[in-house]
């Protein structure tokens, strides 16, 4: 079966339109990052290299400074498919943080988007 090709799409292809979905419904540039930092662990430094380096998902993932452990606590469905039950792991991941930034776009609270 092929490889889908976000996993070698660069971050910095998409980065974009988290943050324009997001200051569509009146959030921020800075809760998308912060939300970034959560998942991954990328400070504002690691996440800027990353899009100027345009890091392909696979590696944004693959070399993510620190995955938070209770993004395994992200439920819900993202395209009809719910990410809990996604058994491929990079799309997993790619995934969580889809939802993570459908859920700051829909207006729900920050402390609820960062689980724990």
């Amino acid at each position: 079966m092929a490889e889908h090709k976000i996993f070698t799409m660069a971050v910095a292809n998409v980065y974009p339109h988290y943050v324009a979905k997001a200051e569509r419904k009146q959030r921020t540039k800075q809760e998308v990052d912060r939300i970034i930092e959560w998942l991954t662990g990328y400070d504002s430094a690691g996440l800027e290299k990353v899009l100027e380096d345009r890091v392909s998902f696979r590696d944004f993932f693959s070399q993510a400074p620190e995955m938070n452990e209770n993004r395994r606590l992200i439920t819900g469905s993202v395209c009809g498919v719910r990410v809990q039950d996604i058994e491929e792991p990079l799309m997993q991941e790619i995934r969580y943080l889809d939802k993570l930034i459908d859920e700051l776009a829909k207006g729900k609270a920050m402390e609820k988007i960062l689980r724990g």
